[in-house]
């Protein structure tokens, strides 16, 4: 039998030995040390390693059976392990966070069939590799799930439906709202921690980063800086207080990177700290605009409660209105499974986040929001060098046909007419991708091959004559390219210029 020995640094940690494939010899030997450390191999004189699962941020999982249970039952332990170098006090932390996620798995594991169970937790000490001296090591036994995290799925398979990710979304959302309902968030959702078992069944794991909720919330409250990067909202990466909106803000991440099949750094721009994921996936309005509000920054205007979110995704229900208009009020703990608001409560119903304002029996009812397509940085410079050298070609292409050196107002219409439609046509997503380069080339060939008279008056103007000869351009192609490729850059140095000023203006004004 192969086992794996946990001791952290161990040079050597596979160690086999035949004499235990024997199952009853395994279940009564007393106990095995590793042949290059010399590690008690049998923890708790119970749960024997495997194999190395993996190693998170403060703790490392190793596959293990049970050899107390009649079918040596599969299990996995999880040990305190911190990666890096810690500070006294950061370790400390660590420590705490590790035993209260035992803690938070004995409470809720237990009680959800969708979290892992806790089987046993305990600390060894056992000798150090140095003479005299000992280690203190932790470990946390829990259920073992058998199957694949989303993040092995993806990998697999690639982008997945609406109809996968919203049975994922929903999932999710009632595994948290039990931990909401018990005074818990969970601050770490992100796929790898999302398992789907063999028989489907999805599991929610890896609760080391689980935070207990207040009794009541108070303001200026810090929170352990333990975050997944990518995944995390703003307020957790700035080691503020978080709210349950914040596992919100980490599952909708999850879904859209399940739906483009990119990873969260390709799909935030933080330019204007926005998601711009639309455009790569196909998905309904109403799962739009619920990603989109769970994706706001600020935590009050997202959803308050998994029920909410839950009660939005009904086809019965009224689609969330624009995010802006409808925040939510901050959470405050009264009792274990009630949440409330600090708001006082009106004399009259007001209406919730999911519902619009009353209006008028004489008005119409406005149109749902639909959020325009955004655009990546590549996408708004890629467009622009397309724009610029088809702009080239096309200015080629009029003054040729109109017999004139470009400096009629004809010209200049017809060619702000045909750049104002390539824009356009670009902000509709009518056009882009593989479509810029099809239409670049077929316009080239017909600059090329068309028979312009007045093209060689127009390329031996002495400035494109000079830089033309300088870059040995002398062919008519030659100078065509020059034109579109003067252009392009043109275009794209504008465009980025332009782009720099509104975002600093953005952060001033």
């Amino acid at each position: 039998m192969e086992i794996y020995c946990t001791r952290p640094g161990c040079a050597k940690p596979q160690n086999s030995f035949p004499d235990l494939d024997d199952i009853s010899k395994l279940k009564t030997v007393p106990q095995k040390f590793c042949m290059a450390c010399g590690m008690p191999l049998i923890l708790d004189n119970r749960y024997i390693s495997t194999k190395l699962l993996g190693r998170g941020g403060f703790g490392t999982a190793f596959a293990a059976r049970d050899r107390r249970t009649p079918n040596m039952r599969h299990c996995v332990i999880k040990q305190f392990q911190p990666t890096g170098t810690l500070s006294a006090a950061a370790l400390q932390t660590a420590q705490r966070l590790f035993n209260e996620e035992a803690i938070t798995l004995e409470r809720l594991g237990n009680q959800h069939p969708q979290i892992p169970d806790l089987l046993a937790f305990f600390e060894l000490d056992v000798p150090a590799l140095a003479a005299g001296q000992s280690n203190q090591l932790f470990y946390i036994v829990q259920e073992f799930v058998d199957g694949q995290n989303l993040e092995e799925l993806l990998a697999a398979q690639g982008q997945f439906s609406e109809a996968e990710v919203l049975e994922i979304l929903v999932e999710m959302l009632k595994i948290l709202k039990f931990v909401h309902e018990n005074d818990s968030i969970h601050r770490d959702i992100k796929p790898s921690n999302i398992m789907r078992r063999r028989d489907g069944r999805l599991f929610l794991l890896d609760f080391g980063a689980v935070k207990k909720v207040k009794t009541v919330a108070q303001p200026g409250g810090r929170s352990t800086g333990i975050y997944s990067q990518g995944f995390a909202p703003p307020e957790q990466m700035r080691g503020d207080e978080v709210y349950p909106s914040t596992d919100f803000y980490a599952l909708a991440v999850t879904c859209v990177m399940l739906l483009t099949g990119k990873q969260p750094e390709e799909l935030y721009d933080p330019y204007s700290d926005t998601w711009n994921w639309r455009g790569y996936a196909q998905v309904s309005d109403r799962l739009e605009a619920v990603l989109n509000r769970m994706l706001l920054p600020t935590p009050n205007q997202r959803f308050a409660t998994a029920q909410d979110i839950l009660d939005a995704l009904k086809p019965s229900s009224t689609p969330p209105l624009s995010p802006s208009l409808t925040p939510t009020p901050k959470p405050t703990r009264l009792q274990s499974g009630q949440v409330a608001s600090q708001a006082q409560p009106l004399p009259s119903p007001a209406p919730t986040p999911m519902q619009p304002a009353p209006r008028p029996i004489s008005q119409p009812s406005p149109p749902v929001y639909a959020p325009a397509p955004r655009f990546t940085l590549l996408e708004v410079l890629s467009s622009a060098a397309f724009t610029g050298a088809e702009g080239g070609l096309l200015a080629i292409a009029i003054a040729s046909l109109l017999g004139t050196a470009g400096l009629s107002p004809l010209f200049w219409l017809l060619l702000l007419g045909g750049m104002s439609s390539i824009v356009y046509a670009q902000s509709q997503r009518w056009i882009e991708k593989v479509d810029l380069l099809i239409i670049i080339g077929v316009t080239l060939l017909l600059v090329w091959l068309f028979p312009f008279g007045l093209l060689n008056k127009i390329l031996l103007l002495p400035p494109l004559n000079a830089i033309a000869q300088a870059l040995g351009l002398t062919s008519a192609i030659g100078m065509i390219l020059l034109i579109a490729g003067f252009a392009c850059l043109l275009a794209v140095a504008a465009t980025a210029i332009f782009r720099l000023i509104y975002n600093l203006m953005s952060r001033f004004l």
